[in-house]
């Protein structure tokens, strides 16, 4: 696995602890807790159940827990991580194009890594992967590598657009079929159908991972990989990239660089984010709690719209309120035990997956179907809180994360390494 480099080849090399930017790190930290919080449903009961609204019978404190991840998670971590990642991307390139190297090769190499340990993810411990979408949508994020900071935003605004319009002309063939009499009838039976063979798929998986073995769990991995979560992508796919050119737009202004110099803009996408954020995300939770996902109604278009709106703002109200905390000398310090966690974020977001099917699953503790929102919300902060001394120690005495080495070594085509040899 080593790369034969000319003398006179500048040598590339993963970025040293001393050249990290800390308030992405610590950002980054920060998103990993949110992911696990939505992620929790999600590995204590079957993906369909994300199709479905709230059954009825489910205990107030449940709701109440179900209503707050709408309300305050879902969309907005996600979110945060690929805003990072798109920033990762232009930080990356400079630094490798500073050494005389061509980064798309490299940077094709590097996605090709990262999709082949989501594949593993995927099919192997959690069918709940976004790994595979950060990997194929980085293809096209390299086409604005060079793309000017206004070029950004206006495609960043079209790709969130992109979904809300499709949505909406999907809606309006459905309301405008209903008028007819003979075509009502059969759009209601298509709808019956899909209905049931989703209902009929969250049975077989609610058996299969409560109390299948290895082999079995696996093999509904991947079935529920390829029927639902890579499909999500086409309702996914438009806001990473969109978030992807975000984050590009916050590395071409050094936004993350220079926190005291954008205070005034910080302030402004927390009081904007938090104006249209919150209303727009209260909307969104509001509705979605008894909706079918899986049929085009105007409900669901008004929840679609607050979420694809406020999602995105609430995120940078979340992002603004960190960084000028961060400026507060006291802040800033309780801030840096988030940096660790977010170094090794993705070994720390593999590790959520793998302790949390452990739980769940039937190989493991066989807790499938067993925990509500409320105590899933419970698990949650017990395992991040273990995740920010673990990552303490290890980032005490490694210079990565084993999954961050692992990728590190395969992108750069040498073994790299990993003891920290600094006191």
């Amino acid at each position: 696995m080593t790369i034969a480099v000319s003398p006179s080849e500048p040598t590339v090399a993963p970025v040293q602890p001393a050249e990290r930017i800390q308030i992405i790190d610590v950002l980054r930290g920060f998103a990993l807790f949110g992911i696990l919080l939505v992620n929790m449903a999600i590995f204590s009961s079957p993906f369909q159940a994300v199709l479905f609204p709230t059954p009825p019978g489910t205990p107030w404190h449940d709701r109440v827990a179900i209503w707050l991840i709408h309300f305050l998670g879902e969309g907005k971590f996600y979110s945060l991580f690929s805003l990072l990642f798109g920033l990762g991307m232009v930080l990356l390139m400079e630094r490798i194009e500073r050494r005389g190297r061509r980064f798309v090769p490299f940077y094709a190499r590097r996605l090709l890594v990262l999709l082949g340990i989501g594949v593993v993810h995927a099919f192997l411990i959690w069918p709940g992967d976004i790994l595979i979408f950060y990997a194929l949508l980085g293809f096209p994020l390299l086409l604005f590598r060079k793309a000017k900071p206004r070029t950004l935003l206006i495609w960043a605004v079209i790709l969130i657009a992109i979904p809300i319009l499709l949505m909406a002309l999907m809606t309006g063939l459905v309301v405008l079929g209903k008028s007819v009499p003979e075509a009502a009838q059969q759009i209601e039976q298509s709808f019956a159908v899909a209905e049931a063979g989703y209902r009929a798929d969250f049975a077989r998986a609610e058996q299969v991972y409560a109390t299948g073995n290895f082999v079995e769990i696996t093999a509904q991995r991947v079935y529920d990989y390829l029927s639902m979560g890579l499909t999500s992508i086409f309702v996914l796919g438009f806001n990473i990239l969109a978030m992807f050119l975000l984050g590009a737009y916050f590395a071409r202004r050094r936004i993350f660089n220079e926190l005291e110099s954008h205070r005034q803009l910080f302030r402004k996408l927390l009081f904007w984010g938090a104006i249209i954020g919150l209303p727009g995300n209260a909307i969104y939770a509001t509705l979605v709690m008894d909706l079918p996902r899986y049929e085009p109604t105007p409900e669901l278009l008004i929840a679609t719209v607050a979420q694809g709106v406020g999602a995105p703002l609430l995120m940078l109200c979340y992002v603004s309120t960190i960084c000028l905390l961060a400026l507060h000398p006291t802040w800033g310090r309780r801030l840096q035990i988030l940096a660790p966690v977010g170094r090794m974020a993705l070994s720390n977001y593999l590790l959520q997956s793998i302790v949390c099917t452990l739980i769940f699953y039937g190989y493991g503790l066989g807790l499938f179907g067993k925990v509500g929102a409320a105590w899933g919300i419970v698990l949650t902060l017990a395992i991040y809180l273990l995740q920010i001394p673990l990552s303490h120690w290890w980032m005490s005495r490694f210079l990565y994360g084993p999954a961050e080495w692992v990728w590190r070594s395969l992108t750069y085509g040498t073994r790299q390494p990993l003891l920290n040899r600094q006191p």
